[in-house]
């Protein structure tokens, strides 16, 4: 309907300037309303048709074609009627005819020339979507056009290049789902079998000396229980539900805690802690006294296992500017460039593999819980394993009381 209307305003519009330019007289009127008439029932008869038709073509040269032939036929009648009405000659009337004619083929010819490169770029997005849907994430449009079908392909470029590296995160996501699955039973099983087997042993009565299984199996129950925490901790960090009670605390002193309660594992492993505090700053810090605990005792943890023998970790406690820093050094093979350390079941190439022991939370654990701080913490470039995190640092004096309850993750 708004086509049509349209058609009645053109033509309207069009005996308007005639009467305007021309002043015409009433043999003149009669034959624009013919003229005018003619031309604008073709258009209508096409703008008709032409909808009906072209909906039934696969190909959109073909609908490009038909357009454009009816543009030159509804401008051919134009011409022709005109010409019919103006000369009285039979003989220019058909060298009109003639002239017409062969503007409507050569339109055509352009017509078609032009819509085939059209039709043929549309295939190629057509072909490129099934590749796609079929699961062919490589195949792209690589359509250079500044118009709209440019802008499609670009489009859809782009949209496969999202869909390429969220399949490539979830298959990094699944193998590391795998990798920590993986760990996880391999620390489960290693304590449950060890208990199994001490449960055995007492239950035969052929143990000489019980007390000494019983404190093996309480190891045990120890490591499990352990891994069991970071899981459930880890699950309420990644949740955003970690809950931290927050009041000042000296950053040295409880670096300095931390090193003495790791120390009999880093003599285990023939390593030496070194420790190294700002002297005369007071280093103080709004947090909670236990979760910053075990971030450091994570990153020491983590270092430790990774120090060979013979060798120092060395703890720095400083206060640059707003932030208070602490920054654990191993002189261990370090991070690899092309590895999250951070994200959740990260591990590490041949140098940091399953063969140190531990699921690969504890570094997770640590980014998490700094973060609910307010703080953050990086991986420096070596030589050896290199982690810092940072914390901003307090200027109020300690309470007395319990401090305060806050969210984190």
């Amino acid at each position: 309907m708004r086509f049509f209307l349209v058609l009645v305003a053109v033509v309207v519009a069009a005996l308007a300037v005639t009467e305007l330019t021309m002043q015409p007289s009433a043999q003149d009127r009669a034959a624009l309303l013919v003229i005018f008439g003619a031309i604008a029932g073709a258009t209508g008869l096409a703008g008709w048709l032409l909808p009906r038709m072209t909906t039934r073509f696969r190909t959109l040269h073909h609908t490009v074609l038909l357009v454009s032939l009816a543009a030159v036929a509804v401008v051919a009648m134009a011409v022709a009627v005109s010409a019919q009405q103006m000369f009285l000659s039979s003989h220019d009337l058909r060298l009109v005819v003639v002239a017409v004619g062969l503007g409507v083929v050569l339109g055509a010819l352009l017509a078609a020339t032009i819509s085939r490169p059209l039709a043929s770029d549309l295939q190629q997005l057509a072909g490129t979507a099934r590749r796609v849907g079929e699961g062919d994430l490589s195949k792209r449009a690589g359509l250079d056009r500044p118009d709209e079908v440019g802008s499609v392909a670009a489009a859809m470029d782009g949209m496969i290049d999202a869909l390429e590296a969220a399949e490539a995160e979830r298959r990094q996501n699944e193998a590391a789902r795998r990798a920590f699955l993986a760990a996880v039973g391999h620390d489960l099983r290693t304590p449950l079998t060890s208990m199994q087997a001490a449960i055995e042993a007492l239950q035969d009565g052929v143990t000489e000396d019980p007390d000494r299984y019983l404190r093996s199996m309480l190891t045990d129950l120890d490591l499990l229980s352990g891994l069991v925490e970071d899981l459930f901790l880890l699950a309420q960090i990644e949740a955003g539900n970690l809950e931290i009670r927050s009041e000042p605390v000296d950053l040295a002193d409880l670096a300095d805690e931390a090193v003495e309660a790791m120390a009999p594992v880093a003599h285990r492993r023939g390593v030496e802690i070194d420790i190294d505090i700002d002297a005369g700053r007071h280093i103080t810090v709004l947090a909670g006294e236990r979760e910053l605990g075990r971030v450091i005792r994570n990153l020491l943890d983590n270092a430790i296992r990774y120090a060979p023998a013979s060798s120092h970790v060395l703890v720095e406690v400083g206060n640059g500017g707003p932030d208070a820093t602490v920054r654990i050094v191993d002189q261990g093979p370090g991070f690899p460039d092309d590895l999250d350390a951070f994200q959740s079941f990260a591990k590490g190439d041949a140098a940091r593999t399953r063969s140190h022991g531990g699921a690969g939370l504890g570094l997770s654990i640590a980014k998490g819980l700094v973060e609910a701080h307010g703080g953050s913490i990086t991986i420096e470039p070596g030589p050896g394993g290199r982690v810092v995190f940072r914390l901003p640092v307090s200027q109020s004096p300690r309470p007395d009381g319990d401090g305060v309850s806050q969210p984190g993750g």
